[in-house]
């Protein structure tokens, strides 16, 4: 590992790509997925504001699902880029507080909001009679406001304890964003009792939601099977398999990632399964769900319309 010569307050982020022709050519497939998250979580945010047909329950959680991940990328990504074209690494030590901050909120916050959209599936398809109370847009604000707030919370725990941990080792992160597994492991003293505690919480941010999907999806399946409507079932199929594409996607290397025990983790292996959740489920987000879906490929045309 290279010794860089920084401000005892700085912290050094290694990066994704190793500075060579090879991580030129890595980059430069990288950043244009970095950009097309970017772009399609900012139309779908934008579209479901702008169109009166998508103002439902389930088109709401979806635009805090591209917020989320517009967000996500934007926290991460360009720091790493100008870290890789600029040759400049280094990152304030309260930058870095705040890196950890947005992440661990949107974390968190995106594993409530795929529960409520599984939440909002099942209500729709099993009970759909109880759908109007049950999903009302009181409801809906409070399942948006509470995830948002409880990530937020959770955000703060971690962040104040990696402010107030003594580091008394190299400050060189391995890793293109401030993870805090990364950067406790550059820490002095004995940290077990705070590793408790992320295991805690990766338990109720990502164990348990994934769950109580796999509940929801189960009752919403055996549903499903029971319908004599034959477009009613091919339609709550597409829409099923698309959130759960959303939800393995995004729960699935998370999971694998902090929850496997510390002597099986690798820097290297951790920052390729990050660009999965950070960069690559963004991406294909916006994707899914507006290729496959006719109601918001309808909303885009009279959007369009309107404005041309």
């Amino acid at each position: 590992m290279a010794n860089y010569t920084q401000p005892l307050t700085d912290f050094v982020l290694l990066g994704l790509f190793p500075p060579s022709r090879a991580g030129l050519v890595f980059f430069s497939l990288t950043f244009p997925v970095f950009l097309m998250a970017l772009a399609g979580n900012l139309c779908m945010v934008l579209l479901i504001l702008l169109d009166a047909h998508l103002h439902t329950p389930m088109y709401l959680l979806l635009s805090q699902l591209s917020l989320m991940d517009l967000i996500y990328v934007c926290t991460t990504v360009p720091k790493m880029v100008s870290g890789f074209l600029s040759g400049n690494k280094s990152i304030s030590f309260i930058g870095c507080g705040f890196q950890s901050f947005f992440f661990v909120t949107l974390a968190g916050a995106e594993g409530l909001i795929l529960m409520s959209m599984a939440y909002d599936r099942y209500v729709a398809i099993c009970v759909p009679l109880h759908y109007p109370i049950r999903m009302s847009r009181g409801v809906c604000v409070l399942m948006i406001l509470g995830s948002w707030v409880t990530g937020a919370v959770n955000a703060c725990a971690h962040t104040v304890y990696i402010l107030r941990v003594p580091y008394c080792r190299s400050r060189a992160i391995d890793h293109f964003y401030c993870d805090i597994p990364a950067m406790l492991s550059l820490a002095c003293g004995d940290i077990k009792d705070y590793e408790h505690t992320v295991f805690l919480s990766i338990i109720i941010f990502l164990l348990t939601p994934s769950m109580i999907i796999v509940l929801s999806y189960g009752k919403v399946l055996l549903a499903i099977c029971r319908m004599r409507s034959r477009e009613g079932r091919k339609k709550s199929y597409a829409t099923c398999s698309t959130h759960l594409t959303v939800v393995t996607l995004y729960m699935a290397p998370f999971i694998y990632t902090y929850l496997r025990p510390k002597s099986l983790r690798s820097p290297a292996e951790d920052k390729v399964l990050a660009v999965v959740y950070t960069i690559l489920t963004p991406m294909l987000n916006p994707v899914i769900y507006s290729l496959r879906n006719k109601e918001v490929l309808g909303a885009l045309g009279r959007v369009r319309g309107r404005i041309c």
